[in-house]
């Protein structure tokens, strides 16, 4: 959120997180992981729904 603002974010998008232990960044399908997320919304508890919420996912 902080580096696109309030736009969706694409299904192809993909971002390198720093890893602890690891010495290169690693790479996140970050917009495939929101869109199967957001399909399979139903089955998170609401711990994870909460914890989507305070991230400020809409649809959570």
């Amino acid at each position: 959120m902080e580096r696109e603002g309030d736009r969706p974010v694409p299904r192809g998008a993909i971002v390198e997180i720093a890893v602890d232990g690891e010495t290169e960044p690693v790479a996140v399908k970050l917009g495939m992981w929101i869109s199967n997320t957001k399909s399979r919304s139903d089955r998170l508890d609401a711990d994870q729904l909460d914890a989507l919420a305070k991230l400020g996912m809409k649809w959570a």
